[in-house]
């Protein structure tokens, strides 16, 4: 579904990403791993548009998205949960959750998004500043899905929130990919979560694509050379 193929990024004349390789098969998950600042983040940027790759190629579904702006990606199937959520503080709940449907020509809140976090039902009026971390991170989610998307970006979903949401989240990503046949590709730091929800991984090291494969692959030897602090 999306391959990546010797994608490279600069900040000025930092160089953030050298040649970085990915692929994403239909219905999995694959979680991209690495030590902070390695480059994850702005691997998903780039993904998405939000940053342009100075050279390179990411195909989504056969068709080439370098070049093509965020919301043409997202007009395409793709949904984006980014790494510290990025609510509208000031909007409410359901402005939240509205916010990205016109990019796919869609009027209504699809009622999938209430079956996956009922919270957000109750809380429609409610301000998005006003809600727990957990919930945020429950309305980032919800408005990616309100678009109904083929593939998800997660950007560590799980920082910064309390366990019993993190299981919650694991548990949404699983059934997301085995209900609802939606890809999931997932920046994580947490092993643990990564193990349990992924079935493909992906290592970053210094910008540089290092390891992939199953996730049953990922012995101690990986986990001690790219990911131990």
């Amino acid at each position: 579904m999306l391959s990546v193929r010797g994608l490279n990024h600069f900040y000025g004349q930092s160089h953030a990403l050298w040649d970085v390789e990915l692929e994403v098969q239909e219905g999995s998950c694959v979680c991209v791993m690495g030590r902070n600042g390695v480059g994850k983040t702005t691997l998903m940027k780039s993904l998405m548009g939000l940053l342009r790759p100075r050279t390179g190629s990411i195909t989504f579904a056969g068709k080439e998205l370098l070049g093509q702006p965020p919301e043409a990606r997202a007009r395409a199937g793709i949904g984006y949960v980014p790494q510290g959520r990025e609510i509208f503080a000031q909007l409410s709940v359901e402005e939240n959750l509205r916010v990205g449907l016109a990019a796919r020509g869609k009027r209504h809140i699809p009622d999938s998004v209430f079956a996956w976090f009922p919270v957000l039902k109750d809380m429609l009026h409610r301000r998005g500043g006003d809600l727990s971390g957990g919930q945020q991170q429950q309305l980032a989610l919800g408005r990616a899905l309100a678009l109904e998307p083929r593939l998800l970006i997660l950007d560590e979903p799980t920082e910064g929130i309390q366990p019993n949401v993190v299981q919650q989240i694991g548990d949404i990503v699983t059934r997301l990919r085995t209900e609802a046949g939606i890809t999931v590709l997932l920046v994580e730091q947490k092993l643990a979560f990564a193990r349990k929800v992924g079935e493909q991984f992906s290592i970053l090291d210094r910008g540089r694509s290092v390891a992939a494969g199953a996730m049953r692959e990922l012995d101690d030897t990986l986990v001690h050379r790219h990911l131990a602090v």
